[in-house]
């Protein structure tokens, strides 16, 4: 298949996954839960996330050997997709970019050591960013110095999501002028070290994280070919679980606008017979399917083993703007009590302004894009 190759595929065995999440995170996530948990510490409630480890959601894409189901990234975008539309916040999507980046560049002792775990539950996170905002994840500013068979942390991250309750942080470094990767235990990563960041989606926790005189074994690093592999994964897991939940996101603002509009009355008629209100709504749903083709291509290509970057960057442009589109939208429509924190319009509008930046914005996958789109060569 070529990178523009247009084909989609979802298998019987993925239908009946989205069945099942949708029917738990529609028990599980009422708008009144979200709410709850928006007050808790962790942002999210243990017994739910031990109820998707008894279904078995974490080791999806974990192979049989360490004890998961031996599916792939594609079968967890059916679980973020779901997530998305009912703003179910858990560590889902972070600890699966970490288990991508262990199969694509992790040595057999540390999948061993990790992949198991991971598919029983324990969290993971990921710390990528620094205070330049850059989203090129080879662009790494902290490093990792020498010392004897160890390695000793500088650097500072931010927007580490889930860093307080994670037993396992992904962290980028350079050691010597080569990018690499650091597991970090969490048990090595004192308290003071995390400081809690202010974000726009009340329903994450997000963290600083200063490495500053955090030291590690030499064995806890991915180095050379293999981190470069790790980082490509990162991308790609990131890019579409992100891209599914943004999808999520704009079903489950569309299904509150147009149950709004067909509620309120104004001037005798129901908002929604009104020609404006109704063309604003095809134009989210027209994005909605837009946007979940792009997400399925991308989903069937990682599934295929293709090469799957430009229909990631793709569905990442295309999900996240449209569904902050779709959450501006459904504020305006409701009015003055659009911009009160009772409406619920606003939990969608901070996810999709959270999500949208999130390893890239449309702006930044379509400068990336045109690469590969522009390229003379006939390889694209």
């Amino acid at each position: 298949m070529s990178n523009l190759d247009t084909g989609i595929a979802f298998s019987d065995e993925q239908a009946m996954l989205l069945d099942a999440a949708t029917a738990f995170c529609r028990e599980q996530s009422p708008t009144s839960a979200v709410r709850a948990r928006m007050l808790t510490d962790t942002g999210f409630d243990s017994s739910v996330w031990r109820s998707m480890v008894d279904m078995g959601w974490l080791g999806i894409a974990v192979p049989e050997r360490f004890g998961g189901s031996g599916l792939t990234l594609a079968d967890s975008a059916v679980i973020a997709e779901t997530t998305g539309r009912h703003l179910l916040a858990t560590p889902f999507a972070g600890t699966q970019i970490v288990i991508q980046a262990l199969l694509a560049g992790g040595s057999e002792a540390q999948q061993a050591s990790w992949l198991p775990r991971l598919a029983q539950g324990v969290v993971a996170c990921v710390a990528l960013f620094e205070d330049d905002g850059h989203w090129d994840l080879a662009r790494i500013g902290c490093r990792a110095e020498p010392v004897g068979g160890r390695l000793r942390l500088r650097g500072d991250k931010v927007l580490v999501t889930d860093a307080a309750v994670a037993e396992l942080l992904l962290v980028s470094v350079t050691v010597e002028g080569s990018q690499a990767l650091i597991l970090l235990d969490r048990s090595s990563v004192p308290a003071v070290s995390l400081s809690r960041e202010t974000i726009i989606d009340e329903t994450r926790r997000s963290y600083r994280l200063r490495l500053d005189d955090i030291e590690v074994d030499a064995s806890a690093a991915i180095t050379g070919s293999a981190a470069a592999a790790a980082l490509r994964a990162i991308r790609d897991a990131a890019l579409l679980l992100a891209s599914a939940e943004a999808a999520g996101g704009t079903a489950g603002v569309l299904a509150i606008v147009v149950d709004y509009l067909n509620t309120r009355s104004a001037f005798g008629r129901k908002i929604g017979s009104y020609q404006a209100l109704k063309h604003a709504c095809v134009d989210i749903l027209v994005g909605l399917e837009r946007a979940r083709s792009h997400v399925w291509h991308a989903a069937t290509r990682i599934a295929d083993g293709a090469d799957a970057e430009v229909a990631l960057r793709m569905a990442k442009a295309e999900a996240g703007d449209t569904f902050a589109f779709a959450g501006d939208r459904a504020v305006q429509f409701h009015g003055g009590f659009g911009f009160t924190w009772d409406c619920d319009a606003q939990l969608y509008l901070r996810r999709a302004l959270w999500l949208q930046p999130w390893f890239g914005d449309g702006a930044y996958q379509r400068r990336m894009l045109a690469g590969p789109l522009l390229t003379t060569d006939g390889a694209s």
